[in-house]
Formats: C-alpha cells, sequence, structure tokens
C-alpha cells in the first residue's frame, strides 16, 4: 500500500493524532501561566522536566532502546540545557506579567528564527522566500508588541519570551550536531539535564521551594508533564510514522490559534483586534518564509517547539515518505 502524502486525505488516526498535538501543544502555555501564578518559576520549571524525563526515561527502558553515548549524551545534555533549561528558564518568569495567549504567538516565530540561524551556521540554504516571510512576519510582530504595550504589558518580559523563542531556535541547530538516538532516550537526557539546571537555578536565586496548594496548580503542572510533553511527543511520533513530515510539521502554525482561543475562554484573557491582526499577519509570515516553499520533507525549521526537530524525532520510528 502506497504512504499517504501531503496531498492525501489521512486517516481518521492521523487526523486524530494531528489534532491531539495541536491542542495540548497549544493548551502548554495556559498550563505553564496557572503554575507560575503560584510556584516559583524556575522551581516549577524543574520539577516539571525532572517529572517529564523521568517518564521519558522509563518509557525508552521498557522499550529497550539505548541511552546516548558519547557525543550523543553530550549533545543531548547541550539540547537541554539551550532548548528546554535556557528556554523555558525565560518564558516560565515571564509569563507572570505575559497573557499566555501572548506568548504562544511569540514563540510561533521560532521556525523564522530556527531557519534563519541554521542559514547563518550553515545548515540550510538561503532562500528569498524567506527573507519575505520574516519581513511579513516582522510587521505582524511589530503590531502585536505595540497592542501588549499598549495594554501595560512590561517590555522585558515580552523580551524574554523571545529570548526563549530564540534558545528553542538555536536548541534544534544544535541537535541536528550529535549522532541520531532513541527520540525517547534523547529526551530523557535532555529534559533531566534541563531540570537539574533549573532546580539548581532555583535554590542559587533563593526561590521558594513548597509544593502546590491550589488545585489549578497541581492541574497545570500535571498537564504540562504528561500530556504537554510525554503525550505530545508520543503523537507526534506517531503522525511521523503514519504521515509525512510535511503534514506534521502544520501542526506548528496552529498551536497559537489554540492557546488564543482558549486563554480567552478559559481564563478570560483580553484579545483586542490589533493582537488578532498582528498575529495573523505575523503567522502568515512564518507560512510564507518557513512552509510555503513546495517541499515535501520538512527541516529542523518546521519541527514543534517542544519536540525534538522533525528529521531526529522520526530517526528510530521510519517515517512515511511522500
Amino acid at each position: 500500500m502506497a504512504s499517504p502524502t501531503l496531498t492525501g486525505r489521512p486517516g481518521r488516526d492521523i487526523a486524530l493524532a494531528f489534532a491531539g498535538v495541536v491542542l495540548f501543544g497549544g493548551l502548554n502555555t495556559i498550563a505553564v501561566r496557572q503554575t507560575v501564578l503560584e510556584l516559583a518559576p524556575l522551581w516549577g520549571a524543574g520539577l516539571r522536566f525532572v517529572a517529564a524525563g523521568a517518564i521519558f526515561a522509563a518509557l525508552a527502558v521498557l522499550r529497550g532502546r539505548a541511552f546516548p553515548r558519547g557525543s550523543g549524551l553530550r549533545g543531548a545534555m547541550v539540547y537541554g540545557a539551550i532548548g528546554f533549561a535556557g528556554a523555558f528558564g525565560l518564558i516560565y518568569p515571564a509569563l507572570r506579567d505575559v497573557q499566555a495567549g501572548t506568548a504562544a504567538v511569540v514563540i510561533a516565530l521560532s521556525p523564522l528564527a530556527t531557519y534563519g540561524l541554521a542559514v547563518a551556521q550553515g545548515q540550510e540554504r538561503f532562500r528569498r522566500q524567506a527573507v519575505a516571510g520574516a519581513a511579513v512576519a516582522l510587521v505582524g510582530t511589530g503590531v502585536l508588541f505595540v497592542d501588549q504595550l499598549h495594554a501595560a504589558v512590561p517590555l522585558v518580559p515580552l523580551g524574554m519570551v523571545a529570548l526563549g523563542m530564540l534558545c528553542l531556535s538555536q536548541a534544534g541547530i544544535v541537535i541536528k550536531r550529535v549522532p541520531r538516538s532513541d527520540p525517547f532516550a534523547t529526551n530523557a537526557v535532555a529534559m533531566l539535564t534541563a531540570g537539574a539546571l533549573l532546580l539548581a537555578g532555583s535554590f542559587a536565586l533563593g526561590e521558594a521551594h513548597g509544593l502546590p496548594t491550589r488545585a489549578s496548580t497541581w492541574l497545570g503542572l500535571g498537564y504540562i508533564t504528561v500530556f504537554g510533553s510525554v503525550v505530545m511527543f508520543g503523537l507526534y511520533l506517531y503522525g511521523l510514522q503514519k504521515w509525512t513530515a510535511s503534514g506534521m510539521s502544520y501542526s506548528t502554525l496552529l498551536l497559537p490559534f489554540v492557546s488564543v482561543t482558549f486563554a480567552r475562554v478559559v481564563t478570560g484573557e483580553a484579545i483586542t483586534l490589533p493582537f488578532v491582526a498582528g498575529g495573523l499577519i505575523m503567522v502568515a509570515g512564518v507560512y510564507l518564509g518557513a512552509f510555503a516553499s513546495g517541499r515535501t520533507r520538512r527541516s529542523t525549521a518546521t519541527s514543534m517547539p517542544e519536540c525534538l526537530p522533525i528529521a531526529d524525532c522520526a530517526a528510530g520510528v521510519a517515517p512515511a515518505r511522500s
């Protein structure tokens, strides 16, 4: 039987997996914001990644997969230090002041940022279309930032989210340079490394280290650990097995729409017309610059924000090809 293609109609199981990735990934920033309203940021982030890393490690052992060694181990640790500890060490504190929907839209710039970093570091070829997309996305980002400043959102936390997004993007560049290994084992090493670094930073900064007392905090912490990390990643890998990398990569574009919609419904976050306009312009620019190239296989630039780069996600699962 021929492999399904991006232009073909995916089966119900693939559609459900794709929808699950979009839903669980889109709710992540909302869940994180619930945790930082009570827990100290680095402490909460450290707990999340230690717990998620332990689950990934258990899954890798149960699957009989080998853990990375040598340069692969070092690469996974650097990936965790930059992509999880660095990125979320900046994003978590910022979410005390920045709305979840706003953070999700800024993080959605990651595909274009990753492409720019990949070109600068010799991993991808320069494309004029990407420059055009970046210009469009820059206009949308400008509208978004001006709207948030009018809403009295401090500029520094917004900048921290943007820097966190750049860390996510650079992590995708780093992992492409190390030997491939089982994605669950690699994520286990990366998340446990990040958890240790975040907890160390938390103690160094003298944060409070109590356990949650609110039901909403426990719910948010449990959600981002299980559904926002492990389940989402598992669905992503399942989709890569059954469908194309190109098809699954489009989930990245849909995350901010889920985040903004649920943030408005669940937490009552304000959504202004300039915010919506800026977000739509920005996402259009990301699509033009990173997705609308006609390539049937996607690159590091179009991987999920909290997944390994798309080519490496599929390293041990034999993805379908167009």
